[in-house]
C-alpha cells in the first residue's frame, strides 16, 4: 500500500467529519436534492421549496458543494454525477434514506466513546449493544436500509442464478428488511422464503414483501437466531450482514445450526464486510472493524480465510469468494 503522509488538512478533516455527516442529513431530510432536481437551484428557490431561512439553505448548499455533493456555478447549484441517482427521492435507486440509521444521534453518540470501547475491549452500549433482544435499533434499521438493500438484493440473486432456478426453499437469517429473499422471489417465482427476525423487525420485512408482491411465498419466523428452530430442507440459507455481530463461538453456533437446515449440496449465502488479509484494506471492509467493536460484545469484520475456517468446522466441503459489484460487500457462498 501507498505510504500515507498526515497533513493539517487531514487531521482537520479527520477531526471534523460529523460536521459532513450533519451537513448531508439535514440536505436529505430537508430534501435539498430532490428539490434542485425539480429546477429549484438558487438559495432563494431552494428556501421557498424547502421550508427554510434562505441564509441557512445558502450556507448549507455552500457547505455540500465544497464536500463534493453539490455543484454551484453563478449562484445556482447542481446535482453531481450520482446524486440525481441516489439522493433524489423521485429516483427507483434512491438510497439516501439509510442516513437515518447511519447518521442517528444514537450512533453519533456511540461514536463519541470510542476509547471507552478500545478500553473495555466491546460495545458501549446498554445490555448487549446492538444484538439485545428486540432491539428497537433493528426496526429503524430495517426501514432505514430497505431501499439500498434492494440493489445489493438482485446483484446477489443474480450471482445466484435465482431466476433460472428450481423452486428453492430459502431461509433468511436476520431478516430485517426481507429485501434479500424479496430479490429472490421476485426473480423466481417458484422459491418459497422464510425470513427470520425478532417479530418487531419482522413487521417490516412483511410490508416489504406484500408491497413486491410475493408476501404469498413468505413465511415469518419470529425470534433469535441462536435459539430458534431452523427446520430443515433448506437449498439456501441467506446469512446477510449478519454474522460480524457475533465472535468465532457464536458464529460456531449459528454456522451449525445452518448446516443442519440445508439438504445435502444445499448453500449458505454470507454477505458481508470482508477486509483483505492484511486486514486494513479495502477501507469500508477495514474500518468496519470499529462499529463491531463500539456496538457489539465480540464481533468483528472476519477475512475470507476466517470465514473459510469456520465454514470448514461447521462441515462445510467449501466456500467461494465473490465481489458484489458495484457495492464494496461480499459474498461467501458456502456447501454443504
Amino acid at each position: 500500500m501507498a505510504e500515507t503522509e498526515i497533513t493539517i488538512p487531514s487531521l482537520f478533516a479527520a477531526l471534523t467529519g460529523y460536521q459532513r455527516s450533519g451537513a448531508l442529513k439535514a440536505a436529505i431530510d430537508l430534501d435539498v436534492f430532490t428539490a434542485i432536481g425539480e429546477g429549484n437551484d438558487t438559495a432563494a428557490a431552494l428556501a421557498r421549496r424547502c421550508a427554510g431561512a434562505e441564509r441557512g439553505i445558502r450556507m448549507l448548499c455552500d457547505a455540500l458543494t465544497a464536500f463534493g455533493f453539490l455543484t454551484k456555478q453563478g449562484g445556482r447549484y447542481g446535482l453531481p454525477p450520482g446524486a440525481d441517482t441516489f439522493l433524489d427521492r423521485r429516483s427507483p435507486m434512491y438510497a439516501a434514506s439509510a442516513a437515518r440509521f447511519l447518521a442517528s444521534a444514537e450512533l453519533f453518540d456511540v461514536f463519541t466513546r470510542v476509547a471507552d470501547a478500545v478500553r473495555h475491549g466491546g460495545t458501549v452500549m446498554p445490555q448487549d449493544g446492538s444484538i439485545a433482544p428486540e432491539n428497537p435499533l433493528w426496526v429503524e434499521f430495517a426501514r432505514a436500509m430497505g431501499p439500498l438493500a434492494k440493489m445489493q438484493g438482485q446483484l446477489m440473486a443474480n450471482l445466484l442464478d435465482a431466476e433460472h432456478a428450481p423452486a428453492w426453499k430459502v431461509l433468511d437469517v436476520a431478516a430485517g428488511h426481507g429485501e434479500f429473499g424479496i430479490a429472490i422471489a421476485r426473480q423466481n417465482p417458484r422459491a418459497q422464503i422464510v425470513m427470520l427476525d425478532w417479530r418487531n423487525v419482522l413487521t417490516v420485512a412483511e410490508e416489504n414483501a406484500h408491497a413486491a408482491g410475493v408476501a404469498d411465498r413468505v413465511q415469518m419466523l419470529p425470534g433469535s437466531a441462536l435459539e430458534v428452530d431452523y427446520g430443515a430442507g433448506y437449498d439456501l440459507v441467506l446469512l446477510t450482514n449478519f454474522l460480524h455481530h457475533f465472535d468465532r463461538a457464536g458464529c460456531a453456533k449459528i454456522l451449525g445450526k445452518v448446516h443442519g437446515a440445508l439438504k445435502p449440496g444445499g448453500r449458505a449465502v454470507t454477505l458481508e464486510f470482508i477486509p483483505n488479509e492484511d486486514r486494513v484494506s479495502p477501507p469500508e471492509a477495514a474500518s468496519f472493524t470499529l462499529p463491531m467493536l463500539v456496538m457489539t460484545p465480540g464481533g468483528d469484520a472476519y477475512t475470507f480465510s476466517e470465514y473459510q475456517r469456520m465454514f470448514a468446522d461447521a462441515r462445510f466441503t467449501k466456500s467461494e469468494l465473490h465481489d458484489l459489484v458495484p457495492t464494496f460487500h461480499r459474498v461467501v457462498v458456502s456447501t454443504k
